[in-house]
Parts: structure tokens; sequence; C-alpha cells
């Protein structure tokens, strides 16, 4: 009986316990068997999983200390994720948790939960998918908490993170608005109103209302509990004082920050720092003792990783007391610590682009610009400018390396044979000494190669990081550093030029654009076999010995020489540069239509620099020995000046230009040739030049223009007009090469064309007068008619309005029958794109012939 009565009670007190724990049964047993069981199991690995996903997020986030910074450190990613996929394990985990705990552990018994941990697993819910960056399912569960669970002690809690989802929303109106009611409710305090109040203050700051946010900030930063908060809201305090110019406040504020000292992140402590350095008045304040703070900054080990921001801002006070080279050095050192700032390294590079800028070294200055773009996002506003900036120097780069090419050649040339082969035998020998140190490096670069192969067979295990300055740190492939590519890239450029991806790139007549570098004693040595390399005579016949050649050279150099001259006074107002590349061009034998306009510009430079003497004697040179010109009519009558001088060359090519669109193209192309020799040399004769191309173009064809147009890109390659010929060339004459006519029946718009003898201007004029009268009386369509030239025999009067192809054909069948009879030239039918064809190609014989067969 004994033995019975054990199983059956057993057997009693398990069903007794699985009946108990249903979630359909509302049981002081059954509440707290599924509340505690949700509370430390699936919440606690739940919330494990949000702690590891946010402690990731940190560690992967970067604050931008260029900008204000956000109350929330999380970076928002613009990508879509599609349903199903999340940005984060942790997070889908900790969601998993929660949904868990809702699924198995709710106790919903006619609407209303039992459970008191459903809330936060709600919570948790609407947490994991915030921090996923999924704002509107996050929004959903803060929403249920707070209709579901009005009496939850996590109520205030649900309803900041409801309003936090807002602002990442762009809901800020919304936001602002709730929170102040929750504020004026709710006696909150501790760490719910610095949640609260930073929220708000978040809203205040994206609706760009300053003041308000920085007292919110206050009261945040009072109630925190966390210190690591409690410096970043003191910080951005600060951030937003100067951002109103109140620096006095800003640096009380930052002190508070520093006071903290090891309490929150270094990062805000040493900001902070900066920040009043930057604040740091020079007329009124002690220079010493701020001299004393950066060099303690500079000099404390604990600063390392902060050295990047610590060198720029000392480079920054150096470069306000003058002390430029000291400036230099330090943002140098600031890029040498492989920042991962790109902002910073940009503003480094900028700096050092603008110091040389002034130092006139222009080509260095491009190179530095270049290194400020590749740090830059593209098309940004501050891309943009940068931009500007160095196109403006793309020229004199260009002209100042053609002139020291040319020179350097053209002094070669001039060297006695003596003199040639002894400059050569040191040349040679310095490439010897150069070899054998490169030779000697790559042999110690595979000795390193092998210790480290060997190192990494007896660890098993990979070696990525590289040493001292090497940019592959931590394993990671150096090309996908974009300040080692951005740098080797202007190194390329420095040395090879400008060169096209192809085979034996490094022959000295690839240079494209290196602005006239292939000539270069290390372009020949670079192409030259190993022999030759080190022969003093292989380099010696490398010379220019052809009188042609020379004066090409010559020629080339003397027109860098002009077009300097023009860069130095014109864009950069360097008269005294100016006036050294006029005066060096006149002493070079220059051409004979370079000498008049160097001499006016050399008087006006004169004037400028109130140098009045030597302008009086380049005016009288002017007036004496050139008496016919336009400069000696000028000189002579100043008056003229303030007027607009017909015969000035901008006056002549609006004059043409006008001509132009009249359609006579042959009076264009021959006055624009006419005004190319005539003003050869001045700026205007690149717009001439396209002129005559386009009229080309519409008179003679595709061939023509096409011809026109890429010897304008080349010729001219460095004005405005060039570089307009060569987009041009890349972009619009592939697409008009084609000379295929297009179907017909996939056109919408139509042309009636009449053919007339060109010369016959009488008889066009008057068809012209009584079609215009035909098409008035035309019902339903709403007709125009224009001529236009074809070639130089034939002009067309053409129809235009037309949408059907048979209505087209049978122009004459939409006329009223008393206008029919006015109308007996014969006309032909074309799509309008048929018709931009013929006049592009010239084909118009093919076309009737396709037409007729």
């Amino acid at each position: 009986m004994k033995t019975f009565f054990k199983p059956t009670l057993y057997v009693l007190l398990a069903v007794l316990a699985i009946t108990s724990c249903s979630r359909k049964k509302n049981t002081f047993l059954s509440r707290n068997i599924h509340a505690v069981t949700a509370e430390y199991n699936a919440l606690y690995n739940g919330y494990n999983a949000l702690d590891q996903g946010r402690t990731s997020l940190n560690d992967t986030y970067e604050d931008d200390y260029w900008e204000i910074l956000p109350i929330e450190r999380m970076q928002i990613d613009e990508d879509v994720i599609l349903p199903g996929q999340s940005k984060n394990e942790n997070f889908t985990r900790a969601e998993e948790k929660a949904v868990k705990a809702i699924q198995k552990h709710s106790i919903n018994i006619e609407s209303k939960e039992y459970n008191p941990q459903m809330d936060e697993a709600y919570l948790l819910l609407g947490k994991a998918r915030y921090f996923d960056q999924r704002f509107v399912p996050a929004l959903e569960a803060f929403n249920y908490i707070l209709y579901k669970y009005p009496a939850s002690d996590k109520i205030n809690q649900a309803k900041v993170w409801r309003e936090k989802t807002n602002i990442r929303l762009e809901n800020d109106e919304l936001a602002i608005k709730n929170l102040k009611r929750l504020l004026k409710q709710e006696d909150l305090e501790d760490q719910d109103l610095a949640d609260a109040t930073s929220m708000l203050a978040q809203a205040y700051l994206n609706i760009k209302v300053i003041d308000t946010a920085i007292t919110l900030l206050e009261v945040a930063a009072e109630a925190t509990k966390s210190n690591e908060e409690r410096g970043r809201y003191s910080f951005i305090q600060g951030q937003l004082y100067n951002e109103l110019g109140y620096k006095d406040s800003a640096n009380i504020v930052f002190d508070e920050v520093i006071e903290l000292n090891r309490k929150t992140p270094r990062i805000y402590m040493i900001s902070a720092y900066l920040e009043k350095v930057k604040n740091f008045d020079y007329e009124n304040g002690d220079k010493l003792v701020l001299s004393e703070l950066l060099e303690e900054l500079e000099t404390n080990r604990e600063n390392r990783p902060f050295l990047d921001r610590i060198y720029h801002v000392i480079g920054m006070h150096h470069l306000k007391g003058e002390s430029v080279e000291l400036a230099s050095r330090y943002f140098n050192k600031s890029l040498r610590t492989n920042t991962r700032d790109q902002k910073l390294k940009a503003r480094n590079y900028e700096i050092l682009g603008d110091m040389t800028f002034d130092k006139r070294l222009y080509a260095d200055a491009g190179a530095y610009y270049d290194s400020t773009l590749a740090n830059l996002k593209l098309n940004s506003k501050p891309y943009r400018t940068i931009k500007r900036k160095r196109d403006n120097l793309e020229d004199v780069i260009y002209y100042e390396s053609v002139a020291k090419v040319d020179d350097s050649i053209l002094g070669l040339v001039r060297l006695p044979e003596a003199e040639k082969l002894a400059y050569f035998e040191k040349f040679v020998a310095d490439l010897k000494d150069k070899a054998e140190e490169e030779e000697k490096k790559q042999e110690a670069l595979k000795r390193n190669n092998g210790l480290a192969t060997v190192g990494n067979q007896i660890g098993n295990r990979n070696i990525g990081a590289g040493g001292p300055g090497v940019p592959n740190q931590g394993g990671g492939f150096y090309f996908y550093n974009p300040t080692t590519v951005a740098f080797g890239k202007n190194e390329f450029l420095k040395i090879w030029g400008d060169r096209p991806l192809e085979d034996n790139w490094r022959w000295s007549n690839k240079g494209a654009s290196a602005g006239g570098n292939s000539g270069t004693t290390a372009d020949i040595a670079a192409s030259a076999s190993e022999d030759e390399r080190f022969d003093p005579q292989f380099y010696i016949s490398r010379i220019p010995s052809d009188a042609k050649e020379i004066d090409s050279i010559s020629k080339d150099r003397n027109y860098a020489y002009y077009q300097l001259g023009l860069i130095y006074k014109e864009k950069f107002k360097e008269f005294n540069l100016a006036k050294d590349k006029f005066k060096e061009l006149l002493e070079s034998n220059p051409e004979e239509r370079l000498i008049l306009p160097s001499k006016y510009n050399l008087y006006k430079i004169y004037e400028l620099l109130e140098q009045h003497d030597e302008a009086t004697i380049a005016k009288n040179d002017i007036v004496s020995n050139y008496p016919e010109s336009r400069y000696a009519a000028i000189l002579t009558n100043p008056e003229s000046v303030a007027l607009k001088d017909e015969n000035s060359p901008l006056a002549l090519y609006e004059k043409l230009y006008d001509v132009h669109v009249s359609q006579d193209y042959e009076i264009v192309i021959n006055q624009s040739e006419e005004y190319i020799q005539a003003f050869e040399g001045d700026p205007i004769v690149p717009k001439f030049e396209l002129l005559k191309a386009t009229a080309s173009g519409r008179l003679l064809g595709f061939d023509a223009y096409k011809k026109a147009i890429n010897y304008i890109a080349v010729t001219y390659a460095n004005t405005p007009e060039g570089q307009q010929a060569q987009r041009m060339a890349n972009e619009m004459l592939p697409k008009l090469e084609s000379a295929a006519f297009v179907n017909d029946s996939i056109s919408s718009g139509f042309k009636v064309v009449f053919k007339f003898d060109r010369n016959n201007t009488v008889k066009i004029n008057e068809f012209k007068t009584t079609l215009d009268s035909v098409l008035e009386n035309v019902r339903y369509y709403k007709l125009k008619s224009s001529i236009d030239v074809y070639d130089t025999n034939t002009t067309f009067v053409v129809v235009h309005g037309l949408r059907n192809a048979q209505v087209a054909k049978t122009f004459d069948q939409i006329l009223l029958d008393k206008d029919v009879k006015k109308i007996t030239e014969p006309y032909f039918a074309v799509s309008s794109a048929n018709y931009q064809i013929l006049q592009i190609h010239k084909n118009l014989d093919a076309y009737l012939n396709l037409n007729n067969p």
C-alpha cells in the first residue's frame, strides 16, 4: 500500500505544479514562476546582449570634435536594412530574448497582463530595435508600454525612449511637446531627469534653439549618475557657448570638464584643454602660461592617443604667433601620427597648402591641395572650395613646369662639350649611389621578410602589423589606407606626370600632362636600358642639336613665360613676379607676336607698382615703335578706355557671335581666322577658335567639327575653352559620331523641308513669307517655319510642329484649298532625330535615297 502511495503522490504533485504554472490562470504561483523565469532567464540574457551591442557601438563610434557633439554616441547608418536583416547580431539576440519572454511568459487574461515583467520585456524589445536603427518598430514597442502598462514603474523611461525615437525620426517638435509635458507632470529625479532633459536639449539643438539647449544640458549634467555623461554634457555646453561667441562662459564649463579628470573619458578632458587654447586671447592673455600648457599636453605620455589634435592646435598657436616654420613643423607632425580623423588631415594639408602658396611655391601648394581633396567628402562645400583653389593653380603649375624643363634643356644646349660631360658624369655617379642604396634596402627587406615568414611558421600566426610609420597597422592591406594612396598618387605625379595606363608607360613620350616634364633627365633615365643608364654619352646624345627643335623648345619656353606673367598679374596679383616673367621673356629673343603684349603688360604693372619712371619708358617705347597698334591707341587716348572700344578683341568677338547667330557661317570662319592671327597671344584667341569650330561644324559637318574641337583641346588645354573642348571630345563627340538614321516609327516630331540654292536669298525670303501666311490658316496644328543653312550650296526652309509621319509626308493636304497653289516647291518629310543627323553629317543624299529607293 505504501509502495503504491508514493508514485501516486509524485504524479499528483507534478500535475498540480504544471497546472499551477499555466499562462491561462491568474494564480499566485503562476504569476511568480513566470515573472521569475522571464526576469532571470530571457530578460537577463537579453539585457546582456543589449549591453554587448552598445559596447560594440561605442567602440566603433568616433566623435567629430569639429562639430557640436550629439547628446547620444550613436552612428546612424544610411544603408537600407531589408526585413530580416540586422546591423548587429547582439541586438538581434536581445530582440529575440524579449520576444521569447513575451511569448512564453505573458499572462494575458481578458486583455489584462498579470506578469509584472512584461513591461520590462517590451522596453527591452524597443531598445534593441532602437539601437538596431529600426526606429518605427521601436516606436511601436514603446507606445505599447504606454498603452498597455500605464501604471508601470518603467513608464517614464518608456516615455523618454519614445521621444528619443521621435527625434531619430526627425519629429523634433513632437518630441519637445511630449518631453516638456513629462517634465511638467512628473517629478523626475536622478537619471530619469538627466535622460529627459538631455534628450529635450538634443531636440532643441536640432531646431537650432541653442540657448535653451545649454540650460537643459546644465540640468542633465547635475542630475546624471554617470560621470561619462556628465563630462560629455558639460563639454557640449562649452561648444554651444563658443557657438554663441561667449568664450568666457565656455572656458568656465571646460574647466568643469577638466576637473573631472579621470572620472570621465580622457578625450573630453583633452578636448576641453584644446578648446580653451582656441579661445585664448592673444592680445591680453599670458602667452607664457599658454606655452607651458601646450608643452605639458605634448609631453604627457597619457596624451599619446591624442597627439594628432594636440600637434594641430600647437601648430595653430605658432601660426597666430607668426612662427611659420614652427607651425609647419607641427602640422607635419600631426600628419605623421597617421590620424584617422579625415577632417583633421584635410585641415593640416589645407593650411600647409596656404602657407606654401604664400611662399609662391605654387606647384607644392597644388600638391598639398590635392591631399586636402583626398581627405574631404566628394562634392561637399569644403571640397568645392578647395577644388576651385586647386584649379586656379593648374595653369601656373603647368607653365612653371614647362618653363623649368625648357630652361634646363636650353641651358644644357648652351654648355660646352666638356661641361656637358662633367655634368652627366656627376649625374651618373649619383644614379649609381642611389642604385646601390636601393639594392641594399631591397636585400634588407628580403631578409626581414624571411625572418617574418619564419616567425609566422614558428608561431603559427600572421604578423600583420607594420613597423613605425608603416600604414598597414593591424594587418590591413596598405592600399586600403586612403592617406597612403593619396600620398602615393601625388609622389607619382611629381615624378612621372599624369600618364595613361598602358605598356611602356615610363617612356619619355608618354607623359600626358606632366607640365612639360616628359623631357627631364629623370624621364630619360627611367626609359633607358641598364647599359645606357650609366653612360654619360647616352644622355649627351639626347640633348637636342637640331636648330628647329631648339627653336621650338625656345618658343614653348617663351610662351610659358608670357602665360605665367599674365597669370601672376591677373589671377594672383603678384605684380613683382609678373614683372620678372615679362622681363625674362623680352630678354629671351621672343617671337614678334609676344613682344608688344608683354611690353604693354609691363607698362600696366609699373603703373600698379607706382614705378612711374619705368612706366613712362615702357609707354614711349610702345607709342614710338608700334604707333599703329591698338595698344598705342589706348595709351595715346586713355579716355577711350572708359568707353567700349569698338576695335577691342571682346567687342569684335561679340559682333562676330551675332553673325554666327544669323547663320553666316562662312563669314564667321574667315573672320575668326583673321582675328586669331591678329590677337595671337591674347586670352580671347581660344574663344575665337571655339566659335570657328562651331561654325565649321554647322557648315561643313561632323568631321570638320571633330577636328577643330580636338585641336582646341590640345592647343589650349589649360584654358577654360580648351577644357570645355576636352569635355566635348570625351562626352559629346562619341554620341554624335554615328551617321546611321533612326526608324521614323519611334519619333514623335517631324519636319517638312523645302530645299533651295543658298545663293538665291531673295527667293528664299519670299517663299518663307508666303509659307508663314499659309501656316497661319492651317487648322488643328500649331506650325512655324525657319531658315536653316545646310552647307555652302544649300539652304532649307523648314516647317516645325508636326507629330505624325504620314501628315508630314502629305503636308499639302492639310493646307486650305486657297493656299495649296501658293506652295508649289517640292519638299520631303523627315523626323526631328533624322533631321539632326543629316545636319550633323551632311548626308542628305543618303537620306533621300533611303526613303526613295
